[in-house]
């Protein structure tokens, strides 16, 4: 399992609970190092130990915990630039959906080696999506479900969300946009602010 993926629920885990609560986990998970690479490769298994031991730390199942993750990935100070990458995507939630399917792409543009498994898009209806996800990395379907939950309160967007992860080959989020401009979102401008003084 690829390093980056390992090292963000770290992060995640400091940011969210503290340093010590990590600390627990790491030695519920009888990890011989705490601190993961983000470019280094591990063994799967550290993963669903680390998830395990995060269960009986925090007595939290793994799915509210990778789904908390995937809001913390797009809400937390320290992933605004994961925030801004999503946000380039549209001027608004629809707009988004439309560009998730090629995240994996753009994810490999900045990680080569990091194959996040594929998403496809489906329209239904008006303002209803089904985003199809590729079996390939237990859990993503829960971080999806958090990400997009944060990114929708990021345009302001009402949106329900439904997901099914006991299909054989994929799992499944169905998406029904109830208004787009429900509420104020988030601040976000395309052009990050110069530093003052700093070249042109």
């Amino acid at each position: 399992m690829h390093g980056l993926i390992l090292r963000t629920l770290q992060v995640f885990v400091q940011d969210t609970y503290g340093s010590e609560i990590w600390g627990k986990i790491a030695d519920q998970a009888d990890l011989m190092e705490p601190d993961f690479e983000a470019m280094l490769n591990y063994d799967e298994q550290i993963y669903f130990e680390l998830l395990s031991a995060a269960q009986h730390v925090l007595a939290k199942p793994p799915e509210a915990l990778l789904e908390d993750c995937g809001t913390y990935l797009v809400s937390h100070p320290n992933s605004e630039g994961l925030r801004r990458l999503l946000r380039f995507g549209g001027v608004d939630f629809i707009e988004f959906l439309h560009s998730l399917d090629d995240l994996p792409d753009r994810a490999r543009l900045a990680v080569a080696d990091l194959a996040l498994p594929d998403l496809e898009l489906r329209d239904h209806a008006s303002a209803q999506f089904q985003l199809k996800i590729s079996k390939g990395l237990p859990g993503f379907g829960y971080v999806m479900v958090g990400l997009l939950r944060a990114m929708a309160d990021d345009y302001g967007a009402l949106v329900l969300l439904d997901y099914d992860g006991t299909l054989r080959s994929m799992n499944l989020i169905e998406i029904s946009v109830v208004e787009t401009a429900y509420a104020a979102g988030r601040d976000f401008e395309l052009a990050a602010n110069a530093t003052p003084g700093g070249a042109a």
